[in-house]
């Protein structure tokens, strides 16, 4: 998935963190509610702005991200 299409980095946004674009909703958001047992579709009832491929691509950000980190030795 393409996730740079849909999300953006902005400094005046959120403290720079990435959001879905359009929104002030950050990657971290998304996340967390996921993460409280939130649905999508409990975040899009929420939400009604946001479309599944958004919150996939949160979800892809963080799988790319966590895939970049190094591991400390």
């Amino acid at each position: 998935m393409n996730y740079q299409a849909y999300l953006t980095l902005d400094p005046q946004v959120r403290f720079g963190r990435p959001c879905i674009v359009g929104t002030r909703i950050s990657v971290y958001d998304i996340l967390g509610w996921m993460a409280q047992g939130m649905s999508i579709q409990d975040i899009q009832a929420d939400f009604p702005e946001l479309e599944e491929v958004h919150i996939r691509a949160c979800l892809a950000y963080a799988a790319d991200r966590e895939r970049r980190m190094k591991i400390a030795s």
